[in-house]
């Protein structure tokens, strides 16, 4: 009997559900970032103190940099754990085009990081008195942004994969690639507190967007297929 051949659609819902379901299992892998970026968000306000001015003004810069590390330090496992139990050989074995697989995997890890940081920045934009005409422009550069945060460090996730302790090398390879989304980011949140236009800075990120969705998938299908040879 002829075995039954999955749509490209099916495969990637299925690998959805499975990144959805094993997290669900392993809570730590998405309280963690989450509690990371609470306490960094928070703990400016109590350092600093309680001048508005200065914290209005270094929010944008204190969301945008707990978010990135908050994204840093969940990439680790992103394959790791499907390295050690062998699953991520076979996914790469099967004949799905792997950069599908990769599409499913990246995509579970923002919805599982990226969106609740997303979800909850607002909230701690208020304790660091970050200015209300500042808010729209927080949540379309949180929304555009976090997607490319995740599917660069799946670059560097890849291909560390195989490296014991490879957190501090996979920083190494990610921190500066994310350096011009964190300046792109502030600045349209800064220019919006200046009520000023800043369409032009988010246009620059959403074409970070549409790289990483189009290039970085087949990127990530090459560092593991080099990285588990």
């Amino acid at each position: 009997m002829k075995p039954v051949q999955l749509s490209y659609f099916a495969v990637f819902v299925l690998i959805l559900k499975r990144e959805l379901r094993l997290a669900l299992r392993h809570k730590d892998d998405i309280l963690n970032p989450l509690l990371f970026f609470v306490i960094v968000c928070t703990l400016f306000p109590l350092g600093i103190g309680p001048e508005s001015n200065i914290l209005s003004r270094i929010a944008p810069g204190v969301i945008w940099v707990a978010a990135l590390l908050s994204t840093l330090l969940s990439l680790d496992r992103l394959f790791k754990s499907d390295y050690q139990d062998g699953s991520l050989e076979q996914m790469l074995l099967t004949p799905h085009p792997t950069f599908l697989l990769v599409f499913a995997k990246v995509l579970g890890h923002w919805l599982l990081t990226g969106l609740p940081l997303m979800i909850i920045a607002p909230v701690l934009a208020v304790s660091l008195h970050l200015s209300s005409s500042a808010y729209e422009a927080l949540m379309l550069t949180l929304l555009l942004g976090t997607p490319v945060l995740s599917f660069i460090g799946a670059i560097g996730a890849a291909l560390t994969v195989g490296v014991k302790k490879g957190g501090v090398l996979l920083s190494l390879l990610v921190l500066p690639l994310y350096i011009p989304v964190l300046i792109f980011a502030t600045s349209v949140i800064d220019t919006a507190v200046m009520n000023l236009p800043f369409g032009g800075q988010l246009a620059i990120i959403r074409a970070f967007l549409v790289g990483a969705l189009t290039l970085a998938p087949f990127a990530i299908s090459s560092a593991l297929k080099v990285s588990t040879n």
